[in-house]
């Protein structure tokens, strides 16, 4: 049986303007786009709510499924919920600063959920099927640690200063070691081929790439990578 192919995750950016929607539309069709991490700006829930609807029917009608990340410290949780969103994307850094502001403010009654941590508290926050994604991921200790708490995928790749090697070490250790899915994500197109080998199911495609004008013939250029060279290398 051949190896599933590898799929793109588009990831936008948060100062992404009026035009968002229509670039989306565009590239969401160029290549096997599995999902996208939409990447919220600060602001009040409403508002934030009002803005993922506005998008999620060009994602989800593509076949794709739109994942929540950034808002300021905004309960993602109940945007998705709200919003119709898919599913939730977390730092793992971030994740354990507000479970610790929680829990100065609330006191002994979150004594439960300190002991299975922030990670896995929002994991039984989204029980009604929508995904956890964790990155952040700074080490190989806390990608174990946001495998365990029950992420359905890790990001690897999304610190700016870490080298092409390192990543493709880090993502290769993990694909061979760990069941749960990982995104690798590449900054430039001629990273994909490397990332691809590596046997990581997802491809990440930093907003630089694809979100401009004409940005669906990067995602269309990033397919045909992947279709050229299939996972884990072999082909």
């Amino acid at each position: 049986m051949a190896d599933p192919q590898t799929r793109l995750i588009l990831l936008t950016a948060p100062e992404a303007g009026p035009e968002l929607g229509p670039r989306l539309a565009r590239a969401v069709t160029a290549g096997d786009v599995a999902a996208v991490i939409l990447r919220l700006p600060p602001g009040e829930e409403r508002a934030l709510v009002n803005a993922v609807k506005a998008v999620a029917p060009t994602v989800q009608e593509a076949g794709a499924a739109l994942v929540l990340a950034g808002g300021g410290g905004i309960d993602l949780a109940t945007v998705a919920s709200r919003s119709g969103a898919d599913g939730v994307h977390v730092q793992a850094g971030d994740a354990e600063a507000d479970q610790a502001e929680a829990s100065s403010d609330e006191g002994e009654d979150t004594d439960e959920e300190e002991a299975v941590g922030p990670l896995h508290a929002l994991r039984e926050r989204l029980r009604d099927g929508r995904i956890l994604g964790v990155g952040g991921i700074r080490s190989k200790h806390a990608a174990m640690q946001a495998g365990e708490s029950g992420a359905d995928y890790l990001l690897f790749g999304d610190d700016p200063d870490l080298p092409l090697d390192t990543l493709v070490a880090r993502l290769t250790w993990w694909v061979e070691i760990f069941e749960t899915p990982c995104i690798a994500l590449a900054r430039d197109l001629e990273a994909v081929p490397d990332l691809v080998a590596t046997g990581a199911e997802f491809i990440g495609l930093d907003p630089a790439l694809w979100a401009g004008e004409g940005g669906e013939a990067a995602v269309a250029a990033a397919q045909a990578q992947i279709r050229n060279r299939p996972a884990g290398g072999e082909g």
